[in-house]
């Protein structure tokens, strides 16, 4: 079992920079692959970055590429997602998601996560 606590969203201006921060309880963190996911207004929940458990692997959404970067440190039970150049576009609230123990690869599909956190708002203004 894990639970994920989202933190770091606000009011930020289009061409600045949030951090978002999961924090994950439960001993099986070191081995979920996680997620980001967001979901705007009216729209479905979308895939936006992944990371294996060492975190030598990532992928990300094309609307997010070179812009966004997903990191974990296993110690801390806590994952990061670094956002800059941010658009008015990226306005929603962002999830983290966790796969359940033991699975290897990162996937885009909201179904394959098993763990979700509480969400967190995050909106660019012009």
């Amino acid at each position: 079992q894990v639970q994920l606590v989202e933190s770091g969203g606000g009011l930020v201006q289009a061409g600045g920079s949030l951090r978002l921060s999961c924090a994950a309880s439960g001993r099986t963190f070191s081995r979920s692959v996680m997620g980001w996911f967001r979901q705007a207004a009216g729209k479905e929940r979308e895939f936006v970055a992944g990371v294996t458990w060492s975190g030598s692997d990532t992928i990300y959404a094309d609307s997010v590429k070179g812009r966004f970067t997903i990191s974990r440190d296993n110690a801390k039970n806590t994952v990061y997602l670094q956002m800059n150049s941010l658009k008015p576009e990226d306005t929603a609230v962002y999830y983290c998601a966790a796969r359940r123990f033991g699975v290897l690869t990162i996937r885009r599909e909201v179904t394959q996560y098993d763990y979700w956190g509480q969400g967190t708002q995050v909106t660019v203004t012009v």
